[in-house]
């Protein structure tokens, strides 16, 4: 599904799940790069803004690691961020040299220390989230997904339009008892309910519980900057 001019929407959903993951585990306000992951991955990861997949975007993490928006930001500022956008835009260069000249490709990489699928029991994606924090999901967009405004959604009528992966952050249960999972999408604020849906949860809804992927944070990096971190405080007391 196309983001913006891109269908980068494999590799942000897995970016910002991880940078999620690098908050639970480490305390760390990290926003990384998903040009990084769509460029540079290449063909293992799919076909860039053709398309990719989920899974293999966070093998990249773990054999590759991801450097941060800082160093590489992402090529898109269109503001073109609804279902279909066009023109599509080719997938940018791999450039491996941050856009900050104050900061180095290589220190810039956050890996993940693992890749794994989540079982498609509710119950096992909620312990996970639960635990880990938000995950990956892919699932098959329908017309009337595009005109969602609020509450549960789920597919009534139109054709598909395509696949489609988002941040999933969460759970509850309506007002209605309807239960649902809460995820973030990408395309805009202005879509939906600032961004975020509700999908309905139990029923693998148009796949949303079929295709669940994520990772573990690595350390690995970040030891030299606690370590400065460290050295500052020391100073400073």
């Amino acid at each position: 599904m196309l983001l913006g001019h891109c269908g980068s929407c494999w590799a942000f959903g897995a970016v910002e799940s991880l940078s999620d993951r690098f908050c639970v585990h480490f305390s760390m306000n990290l926003s990384l790069s998903v040009n990084d992951v769509l460029a540079c991955c290449g063909f293992l990861c799919g076909a860039g803004c053709d398309g990719g997949y989920p899974l293999y975007a966070w093998r990249y993490f773990v054999h590759h690691g991801v450097v941060t928006e800082e160093c590489d930001p992402y090529f898109d500022n269109s503001g073109c961020s609804h279902p279909g956008c066009e023109p599509g835009y080719p997938t940018p260069k791999c450039a491996r040299k941050c856009v900050n000249k104050n900061l180095l490709w290589r220190e810039s990489k956050r890996f993940s220390v693992s890749a794994y699928r989540i079982h498609s029991d509710p119950y096992n994606i909620m312990a996970e989230v639960y635990k880990n924090g938000p995950v990956e999901v892919a699932f098959n967009v329908y017309e009337d997904f595009a005109h969602y405004k609020s509450g549960v959604y789920k597919h009534v009528t139109g054709d598909v339009l395509g696949g489609h992966a988002v941040k999933l952050i969460g759970w509850g249960t309506s007002e209605d008892g309807e239960d649902y999972w809460l995820l973030a999408n990408q395309w805009n604020r202005s879509w939906g309910d600032d961004g975020y849906f509700k999908i309905k949860r139990g029923t693998n809804e148009c796949g949303i519980e079929e295709d669940v992927i994520a990772g573990l944070p690595s350390s690995k990096n970040l030891i030299k900057e606690f370590a400065e971190m460290d050295a500052t405080l020391d100073v400073s007391s």
